[in-house]
């Protein structure tokens, strides 16, 4: 609704003053050319709203003013109470003064909206680990945490996975940290390389394989932030790439509708796009063969077994015969069994 992107437009020139209409296009999602139109309606309600041209211009609100916008809905008022995680909190030794906090925004809200946010505790929780694994607090998180928060530049000692079974090698490096990310309970730090031979690129550690932690010697200022880094973007970019770059086998596999309809929910995310890209129309019989990219042999047998006589595997041909087998030996113990305590071919008793 444009009373809500106005009401937004006027937030954020108020928080960010100097915003281009580039910089307000690309948070509002619209153009250039409604944001120019936004601004003039909000001067015609009376919100003082100035445009400055120049290498320092931007969009302002007149010197003094503060909008009377904002006073929190219910809605806003739930979600914001919705917005941390409990258990990461916990992590980065930030519990207690998350817990201060809401306090006193509590107290600042109408009792109505008081409620409504106590209700919202209530009725969510959010849970980022996964089942069936308590990962472990990595020790330096929090001291990660506190650089992250002051920008201060830190020489950390990691353990470098080994290749092809071989030990984790210890490697040392001085980075800029940018900010921390959890993934299924696992807490990674995504940081600028700097140093000696270093090429100032971005680099993804996780906090875990840290084994030791210090601050950057010589480095007792701030490192200046890159305006343009989003922590957010980069991680979506850089784990979508990951996840690519593992789907190093492609299985030929044939579907029924329900199969199709099914593999989705079977395999990697990654991996979807493309296997349906390339599927062909479906025969006479209802069938569609697809190349689907995945790990290894093993990751598809686990994943397309799922789907039982709904696919078929047509190549690579060791694959198809890992399922023969495995179907030869399922009718043996299937089709001649006595669910009443009968001898059973294949299976051994004692």
């Amino acid at each position: 609704m444009r009373a809500a992107r106005l009401i937004r437009m006027a937030l954020l020139i108020q928080s960010t003053p100097g915003l281009t209409a580039a910089a307000l296009a690309r948070g509002l999602e619209v153009s250039e050319r409604t944001v120019i139109r936004d601004a003039q309606a909000l001067q015609e309600a009376g919100i003082p709203v100035r445009s400055e041209r120049g290498r320092a211009g931007g969009y302002f609100l007149a010197p003094g003013y503060r909008t009377r916008l904002t006073t929190l809905n219910p809605s806003e008022a739930e979600t914001l109470f919705l917005s941390g995680l409990p258990s990461a909190l916990r992590d980065l030794g930030l519990s207690a003064a998350a817990d201060t906090a809401r306090l006193k925004l509590t107290a600042t809200l109408l009792p109505s909206l008081r409620e409504a946010a106590e209700s919202s505790v209530r009725r969510f929780h959010l849970d980022a680990p996964a089942w069936f694994r308590e990962p472990p607090t990595p020790d330096v998180l929090p001291e990660l945490a506190r650089a992250v928060w002051a920008d201060r530049a830190v020489e950390l000692s990691y353990a470098r996975p080994g290749r092809d079974g071989a030990p984790p090698a210890s490697v040392s490096r001085v980075v800029e940290p940018y900010g921390l990310v959890l993934k299924a309970g696992t807490w990674y730090v995504v940081a600028r390389s700097r140093g000696a031979n270093r090429d100032g690129g971005w680099r993804t550690y996780r906090v875990d394989r840290v084994t030791a932690l210090t601050p950057a010697a010589g480095r007792d200022e701030p490192f200046v932030r890159d305006p343009s880094f989003d922590l957010a973007a980069h991680w979506e970019e850089r784990s979508a790439a990951f996840a690519r770059t593992l789907l190093r086998t492609t299985v030929r596999v044939r579907l029924t509708a329900r199969g199709l309809g099914r593999l989705p929910s079977v395999v990697d995310g990654a991996a979807i796009g493309d296997a349906l890209a390339s599927a062909t129309a479906p025969d006479p019989a209802g069938l569609v063969t697809l190349d689907l990219p995945t790990e290894s042999e093993e990751v598809a047998f686990d994943q397309l077994a799922r789907l039982g006589a709904h696919a078929e595997v047509l190549a690579p041909a060791t694959l198809r015969a890992r399922f023969r087998a495995q179907a030869s030996a399922l009718a043996v113990l299937y089709g001649a069994a006595d669910p009443d305590g009968g001898r059973r071919p294949g299976v051994n008793q004692r």
